[in-house]
């Protein structure tokens, strides 16, 4: 991938929500498998904006697991304005407008029986909400935080399964602190003497990993946005809510 990540014409034109996007118009098997994988993997913000708003364990499961069956089921993609598509925008809209209205009661009786649009693993779920702090954050903040989490998550999955890859676990760990951050922070030289490299080579690696760290994460957010101008106010947004 260049430095400049998804700002690339061809990159963007293939991030997942644009596919979803183009395929609100017609029936397109990859924009249907692309917002499944989206729904998948942003589930957890939803439960926790549904448990915040005081549904239970079980029904907060099937507040999200309704959710996306009639999101996968109906058009509702076709409403979002192209020019200000955004996954996280739409989600949140999209899923107050359904708890509020109380449509998961006759979504569950039409859902019925063992028919299954959407498998999710949700058995997580409570065990992450236990550990949200219970003091200011409102359904709001607590969905729009858990969502950057989960952005910035995924990136550093895909990072360390780059290194895995090629051999550098080691090599990954090591590191991974001076592009994350935390405190304190060992030296150059340390973390020279820990991979046997000189302290120039660790200023260089960490230059390098942090430049690729950037680049999966402009990735990561061009894939729920439908236009490539809004990335950085995406990325904005995603660096406020934490």
């Amino acid at each position: 991938m260049s430095p400049d990540g998804p700002r690339g014409g061809a990159r963007f034109a293939t991030t997942q929500w644009s596919i979803v996007v183009a395929a609100a118009q017609g029936d397109d098997t990859a924009g249907r498998d692309a917002l499944a994988a989206l729904c998948k993997r942003y589930w957890y913000p939803l439960y926790a904006f549904a448990r915040r708003r005081g549904a239970g364990e079980h029904a907060a499961q099937d507040l999200v697991q309704g959710f996306f069956a009639l999101v996968l089921e109906k058009d509702y993609i076709a409403a979002v304005d192209r020019d200000r598509g955004r996954f996280r925008s739409f989600l949140m809209a999209a899923f107050t407008n359904y708890t509020s209205n109380e449509r998961e009661k006759a979504g569950a009786q039409k859902r019925g029986g063992d028919q299954t649009v959407l498998s999710l693993n949700m058995s997580k779920g409570e065990e992450w909400y236990a550990l949200e702090p219970a003091d200011y954050q409102t359904p709001e903040r607590i969905f729009e935080r858990r969502w950057a989490l989960t952005v910035l998550d995924k990136v550093l999955a895909e990072l360390r399964a780059e290194f895995v890859a090629s051999g550098k676990s080691r090599f990954f760990a090591a590191l991974l602190p001076y592009v994350v951050g935390g405190s304190p922070l060992p030296s150059y030289r340390e973390a020279g003497e820990t991979l046997r490299m000189t302290e120039g080579a660790v200023k260089v690696a960490v230059h390098r990993m942090r430049r690729r760290y950037r680049d999966l994460l402009r990735a990561a957010v061009a894939d729920t946005v439908s236009d490539a101008a809004q990335v950085d106010d995406e990325l904005q947004h995603l660096i406020n809510a934490l």
